[in-house]
């Protein structure tokens, strides 16, 4: 497979936002899009998108992951970014209908169709810097996937920042480009100095996220991560890899958790940490970089229980467990 979310369905679903209402959804190329060079989201990055899968199981049928939780999340971004609000139904017909379209062209196991909903300010409006754009596009498009890990997984090298954090903190919970862009230099500082896969940003000393990912520890029965507030996405593998942990007797932290604490439990034999997100599912952080210094997590190896973990969520997503908590939308 080419690589991952490099290639594209040649249709997308398309609505617009203009004169106070949305239009009737259109599907078009996926390269048949115009924007005014003084668009408002090429200046004021008035623009948010979302990351799904749909899944193709044994008996040929397709289903979509959570779908519900995405467009809710979407929906909130787009409030929360001054952006026209969403019909999240016709968001969600339009996901429905474009699967539908290449319900054919979906992978099977361990590949998937990557979606892409995403929300742009279009008013030609360089005036506007505190101003919100009056016009807007919803689009939807497709990316088939392979196996995240085709090049083989491996544990993760962490590099824990105490003094930069993802993005603003009013702005965590929008799933925006500008937030991705903010962490891209002191992730790329991280490569070159330390060979870091990423940077778990901790802020005043405690974790938040890295610049793509959710972040997991667990000590023996007990999974911890950050309790949900608004300075970090909300992650809807992150949510899912919780529900099944608790699913299978774990216990489930959600609190505030010292760069200290993390580093005191890393020490201990068994421990393991990781990362969540759509494209991987979850990953194993086999290192620590703090002052300096390679701290193992663990054994330093990818981690039983993640590898279990992401099983677990797997099976659900394919078809091959039962999907006791309703999270499947079949499409096709």
């Amino acid at each position: 497979m080419a690589a991952f979310g490099s290639v594209f369905m040649p249709k997308m679903a398309l609505a617009t936002f203009e004169d106070n209402k949305w239009s009737d959804t259109q599907i078009v190329a996926s390269d048949s899009i115009s924007l005014h060079p003084g668009a408002h989201v090429l200046h004021y990055s008035s623009t948010c998108f979302e990351g799904l899968k749909a899944f193709r199981h044994e008996d040929g049928s397709v289903h979509v992951f959570r779908m519900d939780q995405n467009v809710n999340r979407f929906a909130q971004s787009s409030e929360l970014l001054s952006l026209p609000k969403v019909d999240k139904d016709q968001v969600s017909n339009m996901i429905v209908d474009i699967v539908k379209e290449y319900a054919a062209d979906v992978p099977t196991p361990p590949g998937s169709m990557y979606i892409r909903p995403t929300h742009i300010g279009t008013e030609a409006a360089v005036g506007k810097a505190a101003a919100p754009s009056d016009s807007s596009m919803v689009y939807i498009l497709l990316s088939p996937v392979g196996d995240y890990f085709a090049g083989g997984a491996r544990a993760l090298r962490l590099l824990l920042d105490e003094t930069g954090q993802r993005c603003a903190p009013h702005m965590g919970m929008i799933k925006s480009g500008g937030n991705y862009a903010s962490a891209l230099a002191p992730t790329l500082e991280a490569k070159e100095k330390f060979q870091a896969d990423q940077v778990l940003f901790c802020p005043n000393g405690y974790i938040t996220e890295t610049g793509a990912a959710n972040f997991l520890l667990v000590d023996g029965n007990e999974i911890i991560t950050k309790a949900l507030d608004s300075s970090f996405l909300h992650g809807v593998t992150r949510s899912s890899i919780l529900q099944i942990a608790k699913d299978l007797g774990m216990t489930v932290s959600e609190r505030e958790v010292s760069v200290e604490e993390l580093l005191e439990r890393a020490a201990k034999p068994g421990v393991e940490a990781m990362l969540s997100g759509t494209a991987a599912v979850l990953t194993s952080v086999g290192t620590f970089i703090h002052n300096g210094k390679d701290v193992k997590v663990g054994n330093g190896e990818i981690g039983p229980m993640a590898q279990k973990l992401r099983q677990a969520l797997n099976d659900i997503q394919w078809g091959k467990a039962p999907d006791t908590h309703g999270w499947l939308t079949r499409i096709a």
